[in-house]
């Protein structure tokens, strides 16, 4: 019976193809032209129709879209007659009369033949390619190059949960001073001893920063540094001979200054507007302090040359840093700058002095730091970038108070530090990033060189 069933369906499907055909060639030549010219309209209208569907869908993974979704999202595609969003089938030519309108119900030109169906109206009232008007300003897309550079230079990735970023530096200072050891004879002549001594110090820090993001604009940190420290100490005027040099060298090694801060995203980027994102930094002084640490004479042939018992770690104060950093992308250059301002806390300290059976109690200020810097960084593929930027940290002179006696101001104390500052990053994977920087002193009281590399890890 089932066998029986199938040259029935064939002859079923057959006969009004076969019909089709029939109807096709007792048309006129006229007739079929008009026929084909409404055909090729229609695919027409249906392949600008996908070709709007395509570039709705790339907007919208874009984070953009036409105007009128909740809450500024795109509003929703609205799909051909098609069942499953695509649109209808071409009928076959001969069911297409001369005189009909085509599948759709649009309008028509002159000629009769159907013209593509306007667009929806957009909520408010507009139409067609409104795209981006009335949503809420999306936040551009940027490449894995891009982001390392927002998460180096800028914040963390708000959007990422927990990132591990760990890294190694190393610092470099060369330090030359005239010592003199005597007196001005009739305050023009000087009786004693001019040497010349020189300081260099090696400082290598190997930290690890956990960041984790609470939200999608609050973020915190958390960064443990050990350090470890190497000084030599080159000085003239061994056996009573200025230009007999002796020197001396030293190492510590420690736990540094443990920091935590705190980063909360003000203005997302978007449109002409710039990423703005402030925070708050507390360092904590669990290294080692450098007050109360003795001056011993390391050489007995050469009075002048003296070096530390041990080097210290940390700065031995508690101070507080806010910060405002802005960051704008002009794919593929990102620009960024920010100002930071840092409080220290006094302290008071049970021995300040250096020499050695001598105890001095005093309480201590450091001067407030106020830094600023800016650069740009450029992205030249899609997994590599590059930066230059500009920073400098004026640092007013210190002070120091013994028991009951008033403030007074340590003589030289004042700094000003400023440095050029090179970056290279790459993109390993979606998880880690490869970040290399060398930074140059500028002035003398900014280090020589830094040279650094951070591997941080996302989650």
């Amino acid at each position: 019976m089932r066998l029986a069933a199938i040259p029935a369906a064939i002859l079923a499907l057959g006969v009004p193809h076969f019909a089709a055909a029939q109807a096709l060639a007792e048309q006129s030549l006229e007739q079929r032209l008009t026929t084909l010219m409404r055909v090729v309209d229609e695919q027409q209208r249906q392949i600008q129709s996908l070709e709007a569907q395509v570039t709705k869908l790339e907007m919208s993974e874009r984070g953009r879209g036409l105007a009128g979704g909740a809450d500024g999202d795109a509003a929703p595609v609205v799909p051909p007659p098609g069942g499953d969003g695509l649109p209808v089938a071409l009928p076959p030519l001969a069911q297409m009369a001369p005189g009909s309108a085509g599948p759709t119900s649009g309008a028509s030109t002159a000629t009769g033949v159907p013209t593509a169906p306007a667009l929806p109206a957009q909520a408010g009232g507009e139409q067609g390619s409104a795209i981006g008007t009335t949503q809420k300003a999306a936040q551009p897309v940027r490449t894995e190059a891009e982001n390392a550079v927002v998460q180096r230079e800028h914040a963390p990735l708000f959007d990422r949960k927990l990132t591990l970023d760990w890294g190694i530096s190393d610092t470099y200072y060369d330090r030359r001073q005239l010592q003199l050891s005597g007196f001005l004879a009739l305050d023009a002549i000087f009786l004693g001893n001019i040497n010349l001594g020189e300081t260099k110090s090696h400082q290598v820090m190997a930290d690890l920063d956990a960041r984790y993001g609470l939200t999608d604009r609050i973020s915190f940190d958390l960064d443990v540094p050990y350090v470890y420290r190497h000084s030599d100490f080159i000085v003239g005027g061994a056996g009573g001979a200025a230009s007999a040099l002796s020197d001396a060298s030293g190492n510590s090694s420690a736990i540094g200054d443990v920091n935590f801060g705190i980063y909360y995203q003000l203005l997302k980027e978007s449109g002409s507007w710039p990423d703005v994102v402030g925070s708050l930094r507390v360092k904590a002084p669990t290294g080692t302090s450098p007050f109360g640490i003795k001056l011993v004479q390391v050489d007995p042939n050469n009075t002048s040359l003296v070096a530390p018992t041990k080097l210290p770690t940390g700065t031995g104060f508690w101070n507080v840093t806010a910060g405002l950093s802005v960051l704008k992308t002009y794919d593929p250059v990102v620009l960024f700058g920010s100002v930071s301002y840092t409080y220290n806390l006094a302290r008071s300290f049970a021995d300040i002095s250096s020499v050695q059976g001598q105890s001095q109690p005093a309480k201590v200020k450091l001067g407030d730091v106020i830094q600023w810097g800016a650069g740009v960084a450029l992205a030249f593929s899609e997994k590599d970038s590059a930066s230059v930027s500009y920073t400098m940290a004026i640092e007013p002179q210190s002070e120091t108070q013994a028991p009951g006696q008033g403030w007074q101001k340590v003589p030289g104390s004042e700094t000003v530090a400023a440095a050029v500052n090179f970056g290279l990053n790459h993109v390993v994977n979606k998880h880690l990033t490869i970040n290399g920087s060398v930074s140059i002193g500028l002035t003398p009281d900014a280090p020589n060189f830094v040279v650094g590399v951070r591997f941080p890890y996302t989650f």
